[in-house]
């Protein structure tokens, strides 16, 4: 997305991924091996709190995957990133994941996804289907949410 990068502040701050995959997929995932992931709805959620912050880490995200860095790179590899949301300042990566896996049909798909440095059980939850963008509003928490869509 040209351009997109340049309207997200430098600072620090949480995301949310949300990606498609059209059909049931096998991935290597780095350590975590050869792993099956449903058709549905994917939902990431990160933190970027290092250099370069919100900016850097999305603009990661929303290039196409040369080189595998994190569990998200190889999911991002084979779906379809749709949108995203983000909050500046804030840490919300914990509270979003167990917030959009506690909805109907949330669920963890591959345990220690995107956790590896916390307790959380996972930080991707998969729906089989769409969820309404007033509901993970709601869910994520607010106005100072922004939403950038991607398709």
């Amino acid at each position: 997305m040209p351009g997109l990068s340049k309207r997200i502040c430098p600072g620090p701050g949480s995301y949310l991924l949300v990606l498609y995959l059209r059909r049931r997929t096998t991935i290597q995932v780095g350590q975590l091996g050869s792993c099956s992931f449903p058709r549905g709805w994917y939902f990431y959620a990160g933190s970027a709190f290092g250099p370069g912050g919100l900016k850097a880490r999305l603009s990661h995200h929303l290039k196409p995957v040369n080189r595998y860095h994190w569990h998200i790179d190889y999911l991002r590899s084979c779906a379809e990133l749709r949108m995203l949301w983000y909050v500046q300042a804030v840490n919300n990566e914990h509270h979003w994941s167990a917030a959009l896996h506690n909805l109907p049909g949330g669920s963890y798909p591959l345990p220690g996804f995107g956790s590896s440095d916390c307790r959380c059980p996972s930080h991707l939850v998969h729906f089989s289907s769409r969820q309404s963008q007033r509901l993970l509003r709601t869910t994520l928490g607010g106005e100072q949410l922004k939403l950038v869509l991607l398709k």
